[in-house]
């Protein structure tokens, strides 16, 4: 099953984001279940969120991934939002 992940980060946590980016960016590679990933951007084109779209079992395999995200661990986030996806084009 496919499973849009989409976290808003918390304002003002830019260098938390930077700080953390490798250690996320090599869970992603680590783990190998994110079909494609990216960060969203705010009104100045500054990285402020991920949306992240998982290829996992079960809805409670992309709970546990999201929460072993550095970027979890390192409270960057306001809010994670996890939603089964079906894709259609693409």
């Amino acid at each position: 099953m496919r499973v849009a992940l989409i976290a808003k980060d918390k304002p003002n946590h830019l260098e938390i984001r930077k700080a953390n980016r490798e250690a996320h960016l090599e869970y992603i590679k680590e783990t190998g279940v994110v079909e494609m990933a990216g960060p969203c951007l705010d009104q100045d084109g500054q990285m402020a969120g991920s949306l992240i779209i998982l290829q996992v079992e079960t809805i409670e395999d992309a709970h546990k991934w999201a929460a072993g995200d550095p970027y979890a661990i390192a409270g960057l986030f306001a809010s994670v939002e996890l939603i089964e996806w079906n894709k259609v084009i693409g």
